[in-house]
Protein backbone atom coordinates (compact mmCIF):
# COMPACT_ATOMS: atom_id res chain seq x y z
CA UNK A 1 0.00 0.00 0.00
CA UNK A 2 1.35 3.39 -1.00
CA UNK A 3 1.35 5.90 1.84
CA UNK A 4 -0.83 8.93 1.20
CA UNK A 5 0.23 12.50 1.76
CA UNK A 6 -1.78 14.58 4.16
CA UNK A 7 -4.03 17.08 2.41
CA UNK A 8 -2.08 20.13 3.57
CA UNK A 9 1.19 18.71 2.20
CA UNK A 10 -0.46 17.84 -1.14
CA UNK A 11 -1.99 21.32 -1.38
CA UNK A 12 1.36 22.94 -0.58
CA UNK A 13 3.08 20.90 -3.31
CA UNK A 14 0.32 21.73 -5.81
CA UNK A 15 0.51 25.46 -5.08
CA UNK A 16 4.30 25.40 -5.42
CA UNK A 17 4.16 23.50 -8.72
CA UNK A 18 1.71 26.04 -10.20
CA UNK A 19 3.67 29.03 -8.95
CA UNK A 20 6.88 27.65 -10.47
CA UNK A 21 5.28 28.01 -13.91
CA UNK A 22 3.69 31.37 -13.08
CA UNK A 23 0.09 30.18 -12.84
CA UNK A 24 -1.79 32.17 -10.17
CA UNK A 25 -3.42 29.95 -7.54
CA UNK A 26 -5.25 30.62 -4.29
CA UNK A 27 -6.68 28.61 -1.41
CA UNK A 28 -10.24 29.90 -1.18
CA UNK A 29 -11.38 27.41 1.45
CA UNK A 30 -9.13 25.58 3.86
CA UNK A 31 -10.37 22.23 5.12
CA UNK A 32 -9.04 19.47 7.32
CA UNK A 33 -5.22 19.39 7.16
CA UNK A 34 -4.96 15.63 7.42
CA UNK A 35 -7.73 14.11 5.35
CA UNK A 36 -9.86 16.86 3.79
CA UNK A 37 -11.03 16.42 0.22
CA UNK A 38 -9.83 18.90 -2.41
CA UNK A 39 -11.80 20.54 -5.21
CA UNK A 40 -9.92 22.57 -7.80
CA UNK A 41 -11.63 25.41 -9.64
CA UNK A 42 -10.07 26.47 -12.94
CA UNK A 43 -11.02 30.06 -13.75
CA UNK A 44 -10.14 30.94 -17.36
CA UNK A 45 -10.88 34.63 -16.66
CA UNK A 46 -13.50 34.85 -19.42
CA UNK A 47 -16.59 34.17 -17.32
CA UNK A 48 -16.17 30.40 -17.66
CA UNK A 49 -14.82 27.89 -15.16
CA UNK A 50 -14.45 24.20 -14.38
CA UNK A 51 -14.36 22.42 -11.04
CA UNK A 52 -12.46 19.17 -10.63
CA UNK A 53 -12.70 16.48 -7.97
CA UNK A 54 -10.53 13.46 -7.35
CA UNK A 55 -12.24 10.20 -8.24
CA UNK A 56 -11.32 6.64 -7.32
CA UNK A 57 -11.86 3.84 -9.82
CA UNK A 58 -12.87 0.76 -7.84
CA UNK A 59 -12.04 -1.62 -10.68
CA UNK A 60 -8.47 -0.45 -11.27
CA UNK A 61 -7.59 1.31 -8.04
CA UNK A 62 -6.54 4.38 -10.03
CA UNK A 63 -7.24 7.91 -8.88
CA UNK A 64 -8.02 10.57 -11.47
CA UNK A 65 -9.27 14.14 -11.57
CA UNK A 66 -12.72 14.42 -13.14
CA UNK A 67 -14.94 17.39 -13.94
CA UNK A 68 -17.50 18.07 -11.21
CA UNK A 69 -19.00 21.18 -12.83
CA UNK A 70 -18.26 23.42 -15.81
CA UNK A 71 -19.70 26.40 -17.58
CA UNK A 72 -20.58 29.87 -16.33
CA UNK A 73 -18.32 30.81 -13.44
CA UNK A 74 -21.30 31.73 -11.25
CA UNK A 75 -22.82 28.29 -11.76
CA UNK A 76 -19.51 26.59 -10.93
CA UNK A 77 -19.20 28.74 -7.78
CA UNK A 78 -22.74 27.72 -6.78
CA UNK A 79 -21.79 24.05 -7.19
CA UNK A 80 -18.69 24.55 -5.03
CA UNK A 81 -20.75 26.33 -2.37
CA UNK A 82 -23.18 23.41 -2.36
CA UNK A 83 -20.32 20.93 -1.92
CA UNK A 84 -18.94 23.04 0.94
CA UNK A 85 -22.27 22.70 2.71
CA UNK A 86 -21.99 18.91 2.57
CA UNK A 87 -18.35 18.67 3.65
CA UNK A 88 -16.92 20.90 6.40
CA UNK A 89 -13.44 19.40 5.82
CA UNK A 90 -13.34 20.42 2.13
CA UNK A 91 -10.50 22.43 0.58
CA UNK A 92 -11.15 24.61 -2.49
CA UNK A 93 -8.24 25.74 -4.61
CA UNK A 94 -8.74 28.33 -7.37
CA UNK A 95 -6.40 28.34 -10.36
CA UNK A 96 -6.51 31.33 -12.71
CA UNK A 97 -5.20 30.68 -16.20
CA UNK A 98 -6.47 32.00 -19.53
CA UNK A 99 -4.87 29.00 -21.29
CA UNK A 100 -6.82 26.52 -19.13
CA UNK A 101 -3.75 24.99 -17.45
CA UNK A 102 -4.29 23.35 -14.07
CA UNK A 103 -1.48 20.72 -14.00
CA UNK A 104 -3.75 18.15 -12.35
CA UNK A 105 -2.54 15.67 -14.98
CA UNK A 106 1.09 16.20 -13.90
CA UNK A 107 2.35 12.79 -12.64
CA UNK A 108 4.56 14.49 -10.04
CA UNK A 109 1.36 15.49 -8.22
CA UNK A 110 -0.18 12.01 -8.02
Amino acid sequence: MTPRLTTDIWVSAYLTRLRLVDIPVFVTRKGDATAGSVLVKLNTLDGQAQAFQRSFDLTTGDRAWVVLAEGDEGDVDASLAKQSGFDPDLWIIEVEDRQGRHLLDDPSLS
